[in-house]
Parts: C-alpha cells; structure tokens; sequence
C-alpha cells in the first residue's frame, strides 16, 4: 500500500513543481507527504533528505513561528530519533520550545 502511495505521490510532486514552482505551499505539502510516506516504509534517509527540504524553504517562506515551519520541526526532529541521532531531535525540540514561548 505505501509503495503504491509513494508512485503516486512522486507522480504529484513532478507535476507540482513543474505547474506551481518548487517553493510554492502546495507543492511543499507534496514533498513533506513523500516524506511521511517514506517514513512509513522505514526510508529513514530518504524522509530526512525530504523533510530538511521542506524545513529550510518553509523557515525562508513563512518564517519559524508559522505552524507548518514547526510541523516540519517537530517530524524532522522524530525522524532524527528513528536514526538514532538524539542530540540534533533534542536540539530541534528546544528551537520548537523557544519559539513557542
């Protein structure tokens, strides 16, 4: 079922970036949908690559306090903790703490 789902979700995200541009929000939904998807399938790698995408235009086009900007923190930070790499979810929970107060 995911691996159907990540065809499709290829599918969307060529034909969003090349009608609306890669830093358009839809098409930025369709990256961070990839990325959920491989993270379902355990592509820890891939998700992560994905998801530093989407969190670097989202913090440049809406800025850090937007909640979609947090979102993507808060699943970075997750797959982060599926890699083993404690210390950068750890950071990245602290930034989310810092901006929400």
């Amino acid at each position: 079922m995911w691996a159907d789902a990540e065809q499709l979700q290829l599918q969307v995200l060529d034909v969003s970036e090349r009608i609306l541009g890669k830093e358009h929000p839809d098409t930025l939904s369709s990256i961070h949908n990839l990325a959920t998807t491989f993270s379902n399938l355990g592509k820890w790698e891939d998700a992560e690559q994905l998801q530093i995408q989407v969190l670097d235009m989202r913090e440049r086009i809406l800025g850090n306090e937007h909640p979609d900007t947090l979102r993507s923190m808060n699943n970075l930070a997750i797959t982060f903790s599926h890699l083993g790499r404690w210390a950068d979810a750890e950071q990245l929970q602290i930034q989310m703490l810092e901006i929400r107060e």
